[in-house]
């Protein structure tokens, strides 16, 4: 076998499907500026879906990252996603919600991806008056 074909012979099998799947909640209420690790997942799993939503503050400043395996996945703040247009479903996966005074930026993409060792839900506030951060995250198992 070549030197291509046995790295390829050994790459993990990812499923279609989601297996035992559950949701992970966390919650920072208030959210003072600063970086809050909201949920954080030892592996090995499925990411399928994400949601962080933003009650308070008016400027947008609040970062959502999602890291997998160390990897950074997403890294956008309320208002760029608002800015690039992100609030309808589309292929790249982010989707931002308004209701009021409650901002909600949904991450999903249709196929789940997985993670070996640790995913990380993170949002990075960088604005006053953020009263509550609740998160969401839907894993499945390996």
């Amino acid at each position: 076998m070549s030197k291509g074909l046995s790295s390829v012979s050994k790459r993990r099998q990812c499923a279609a499907g989601v297996c035992d799947p559950e949701r992970q909640q966390g919650l920072k209420a208030p959210a003072p500026e600063g970086t809050h690790k909201l949920v954080s997942l030892k592996g090995p799993g499925v990411f399928v879906a994400a949601q962080v939503s933003k009650q308070g503050g008016s400027a947008g400043l609040t970062f959502v990252n999602l890291d997998i395996d160390g990897r950074n996945v997403v890294s956008v703040s309320f208002a760029a996603a608002g800015n690039w247009g992100m609030t309808q479903a589309n292929p790249y996966g982010l989707v931002l919600l308004k209701s009021g005074t409650v901002d909600t930026l949904a991450v999903g993409w249709p196929a789940p991806l997985r993670f070996e060792r640790e995913l990380v839900l993170s949002v990075k506030v960088a604005e006053p008056g953020i009263v509550q951060l609740l998160a969401n995250v839907i894993r499945g198992g390996s």
